[in-house]
Formats: C-alpha cells, structure tokens, sequence
C-alpha cells in the first residue's frame, strides 16, 4: 500500500507547528523545556533566546527560578553536548544517552590519554571528588592526578563527564549572571539517581512529538544513538508512515500537526545552537546546504539564524560598546519590506530582553549585495 508523500515545505511546517514557531504559546518555559526534550546550551543564554522566540510574554527570571530551585539543570545529553533539560528528563535521558558519551570519548584526544585506565575506578573516583566539593573540570583533574599524577588531569575530568551524570551548578547559566564551570553529581544535586530501566521508546515518541515527521536516520542524528531501526519496528503499530524527499521512509505519531504547505508561517529569530537546525540527518526541511554552511562554523559553533517563511534566510547576533546593545542581521537574500518589519518586531522583541529599559533599540541591517529591501 502506498504511503502519503510529503514535501519539504510539508515537512517544514510541520516541525515548525512542533516547535512553537508558527506561533508563540503561553506555556510555562518548563513545559517548553520538556516538551522539545531539552534545549542546546553549550553558551549559557541561548536556551534563554529560544524560549523568547516561543512563549508569549517570555520571562528570564521564570528560568533564573526554575535553574536555581534545581527543576531544569544543564547537563550534557544528546549528541554529547550541554543541553538545558527538566531534572525528570536529566534523570531519564542521562542513562539513556551514555553509550554515545562512551563513544565519543573511546575517539577522542582525550580517550587516548586515559587508555589503559579502569573506567569504573576513574568513574567513582571522580563521583567521590565531587561528592565532597562541586568542582570546575580544572580543579577535578588536579585532584584526580593527585591519586593517578602520571595522567591527564583534563582527559580524566572529561572522562568523569562523559562515565558520570553530572550538572553545572547556578550562577552558570542564569540570565544576567555569569560563572564559572562548576559541577557535582546528579545524585547530590537532585536527591535521587538516573533511571536504572529508561524507556528509549518513550524517547523515540517524544522526538517525533517535537521533530517528527522524521526517519530512522533523523532520529540518531538527533540524539547520537544507533541501533534504532529496531525501536522503531516495535513502535509500528503506535506509528503513522510517510514518504519523504527522494522516496525517504519517515514516521510520525498519527494525531500530531502536520499543517497545509500552504499554513503560513511568521518570520523568528532563531537562537543560537537550536536544536531545530541540528535534530535530522535531512535539513533540507528548514535549511539549504550553502545557507548551513554558513550558519555552522567550522570549530562547532551554530550562529543565531533568521527565518523568512519557514526556512532559514539570514543570521543575527548582537553586540555591545558603551552600554549600548546592537542586534545585527545579515540577510543572505532579498525579502519583502513586509518581512523585513516582522524582523524588526523580533528584533525589538529579542532586544528588550537583552537590554531592558532600552528606549530605542539598535539594529543594523546587512543586505545581500548590499542591496535595499524590496
């Protein structure tokens, strides 16, 4: 039996109707959180542009609470990164998503460093030392050396990252604060332990939730698992299927939106390291592959990027001298004076949360060619 086709611009709006960009919602910053299973924050204030560009009336200080009343935490999860996650999904993920840690770390410089060394004496050793004192990764690997001083103190601090769910303690990530580094155990932070039986097909579902339609493939690229075409088999029968560009197998949940092509869609300011740019395998469903090539750098980072009808047409960032904050937008093409002004509105938006009081925010436009708009 064939299957419904779907088109980029279908698949688009779908995951912008999963993401909240079709439109803000009044959802509390938790229920976000949770609902797109954590968000990427290597840098602190990230998740912070991303919840603006969501909620409705969005507060930093709902997140300031939620971090310091230890209900969200930044750990590192997916794809072996910091993400900002509520303290039930670090407790469930964590377990979940250790093989790719292992992994990462068996190729790293700094598996290279600790070869040889027993994992799970490193491991304990580590929960120990932080047990005692919440420590920077500096300050643990000295004290690590101080037990194995012909090592690595950093590669065996990364190794304790990578073997042990850790979290990064407030001020770090708090919105206008700033700090260093400092972790402890999930266990002395939260009172309880990771999951010992997570379910990696609640996992699965959940991503679908927020990403879906997606492939097999989409999947493991979200979170750095494989192996995963098995869960999906077992899943089947709770499962809707598609066909994709170039004759792709996705999967979906059977109720969740999946809006016209034609639904429109109101230009965002994306932030920095979303997870909607970094969750598929296929991007082509939210960006070209010369516009990610620009957007991703080359030591890692993702810069701050500008929708336009759904897909990706520019990028943004802001900077500041003599107490005055600019937001600066680099368009990578023509767009309408239409669009233009719905980017200034986030602009403003974006600006009154960075610089609050501001009379008249700045923004400083680069056009294509350094052309008008039209």
């Amino acid at each position: 039996m064939s299957t419904e086709e779907l088109s980029p611009r279908a698949l688009n709006r779908a995951l912008l109707a999963r993401q909240l960009l079709l439109r803000r919602e009044r959802h509390t910053a938790i229920e976000v959180i949770e609902h797109l299973v954590g968000m990427q924050a290597q840098n602190p204030d990230p998740p912070f542009y991303g919840l603006c560009s969501r909620i409705e009336e969005f507060d930093p200080a709902e997140v300031n609470a939620l971090v310091t009343e230890r209900e969200v935490v930044r750990t590192t999860v997916l794809r072996g990164t910091i993400h900002l996650v509520s303290a039930r999904d670090c407790l469930e993920l964590r377990p979940l998503l250790r093989p790719v840690l292992e992994r990462m770390l068996r190729g790293s410089q700094w598996g290279a460093a600790i070869r040889g060394m027993d994992l799970n004496e490193l491991a304990e050793a580590g929960r120990a030392v932080l047990a005692r004192q919440p420590s920077t990764p500096a300050e643990l690997g000295e004290r690590l050396r101080e037990r194995w001083p012909d090592r690595d103190g950093r590669a065996m601090a990364n190794a304790v990252q990578a073997l042990t769910p850790l979290v990064q303690l407030p001020p770090r990530g708090l919105w206008g604060s700033s700090g260093r580094p400092v972790n402890t155990t999930v266990e002395a932070w939260l009172g309880r332990g990771a999951h010992e039986s997570p379910d990696i097909e609640r996992m699965v579902l959940r991503y679908l939730g927020a990403f879906g339609p997606a492939s097999v493939r989409d999947i493991q690229a979200w979170c750095g698992l494989t192996g995963l075409g098995e869960v999906v088999r077992r899943l089947r029968p709770l499962l809707r299927e598609f066909t994709g560009p170039g004759g792709t197998r996705l999967w979906d949940l059977p109720d969740a939106p999946r809006p016209d092509p034609a639904t429109p869609a109101p230009p965002r300011l994306l932030a920095p390291f979303d997870n909607v740019l970094l969750s598929h395998a296929d991007r082509g469903r939210i960006i070209s592959e010369p516009d990610r090539a620009r957007v991703f750098t080359k030591n890692g980072l993702i810069r701050g990027t500008a929708l336009v009808d759904g897909f990706v047409c520019g990028m943004w960032k802001t900077s500041t001298a003599r107490g005055e904050t600019t937001l600066e937008i680099e368009l990578f093409r023509e767009v309408s004076i239409k669009d233009i002004r719905a980017l200034e509105r986030e602009g403003r938006r974006l600006l009154a949360m960075v610089s609050p009081g501001t009379e008249r925010p700045r923004i400083r436009w680069h056009h294509p060619n350094g052309s008008a708009p039209k």
